[in-house]
């Protein structure tokens, strides 16, 4: 697999340093001067370049010496909805990048590829934050070949080689289940994520629909999967099913999270009374609810956190790109708009 993906793209730095039997930042240091390196070892590397014909890309020879103070987060916007969510994490990331002394350039085009490459061929930024990740995602590919460090906010299906960072969908998907299921409903109704964003392919959606359907195969109960927008069957299945059989049916929101809840308000239908609700949503988005709601949150302090971490650890030459997949873990937090214990935390 490494020597057909060298043919395609050529040799990297990673190549480099296999070949001279060293760690990919010492090739780093010797093509960056900034820290002494011995003369066997430089030897070495210069050798192993020298047979491979590499040559370092623009950007891995100005992280050293003439950083631009830029983080570039490739964003493209798909939908308004989309975009509200995907700010909760941008804003966390634009507050820990100033921490280190940098700027964010916000890149909302769908270029993909050429997009990325456009960012990394010149001194544009430093470093390459991208987000909307695809399950087949091209700009996975292209990140394998560029000697710059770019850091992924969620984990296409072949991860191998890149540095990625999400939130763990599937613990979260499941923790929801689990939750309504310990509150006595034996039939899950989901309202999901439009079907114009499930067309991209993003890996987020079907991480937590595996752990959706997972706990719910384990709890032996049946779930209903609708789209957003709320216009549609979701409201018409759900009143239907409330009490099916005797049994309650408990709900799950994944989007259009305020248009949900109002359409439920019109329905007179009371979460926490009538039904129990969860979503898969911020703490913000939960608690500035009508009725606040019972949470997974997708972490965006964190993941943000992580993310700036990483990307500054490869600027300066203290962690080695790709080969890293953090995942934060999901905790779910009880509002009112479940029944049984008082809110906790856990």
């Amino acid at each position: 697999m490494a020597s057909s993906r060298t043919a395609r793209r050529g040799p990297t730095s990673k190549d480099v340093a296999r070949r001279a039997g060293v760690s990919q930042s010492t090739v780093s240091y010797v093509m960056s001067g900034k820290r002494s390196i011995s003369a066997d070892t430089l030897r070495r590397v210069e050798e192993a370049m020298a047979a491979l014909d590499y040559q370092p890309h623009v950007g891995a020879r100005s992280l050293a010496g003439s950083r631009t103070g830029t983080i570039a987060v490739v964003m493209p916007f798909v939908s308004a909805v989309g975009a509200r969510s995907l700010m909760a994490f941008v804003e966390e990331f634009v507050v820990a990048a100033r921490q280190h002394g940098s700027d964010v350039l916000l890149v909302t085009a769908e270029e993909g590829v050429e997009g990325l490459r456009r960012l990394t061929g010149g001194s544009v930024c430093d470093a390459a934050l991208v987000m909307q990740v695809a399950s087949h995602d091209e700009r996975a590919e292209a990140a394998r070949g560029l000697d710059f460090p770019v850091m992924f906010i969620g984990v296409p299906e072949d991860p191998a080689g890149l540095d990625c960072i999400d939130f763990d969908f599937a613990a979260g998907g499941r923790l929801l289940v689990d939750e309504l299921i310990a509150l006595g409903n034996r039939r899950i109704s989901v309202l999901g994520w439009s079907a114009e964003l499930v067309a991209q392919g993003y890996n987020y959606i079907d991480r937590f629909s595996h752990g959706v359907h997972e706990a719910a195969a384990a709890h032996r109960v049946p779930v209903d999967w609708h789209r957003a927008p709320v216009e549609g069957g979701f409201l018409e299945t759900l009143e239907q099913g409330l009490h099916r059989d005797g049994h309650r049916t408990g709900v799950v929101l994944t989007s259009a999270v305020p248009a949900a809840m109002r359409a439920l308000a019109a329905q007179g239908l009371h979460p926490g009374g009538d039904v129990d609700v969860v979503a898969l949503c911020t703490e913000a988005e939960a608690e500035e609810q009508a009725v606040p709601l019972t949470a997974v949150s997708t972490q965006p302090r964190d993941v943000s956190r992580r993310a700036t971490e990483r990307i500054f650890a490869l600027l300066d030459g203290s962690a080695t790109p790709g080969e890293r997949l953090d995942l934060v873990d999901a905790d779910l937090v009880r509002r009112r708009s479940t029944g049984g214990p008082a809110p906790d935390a856990r």
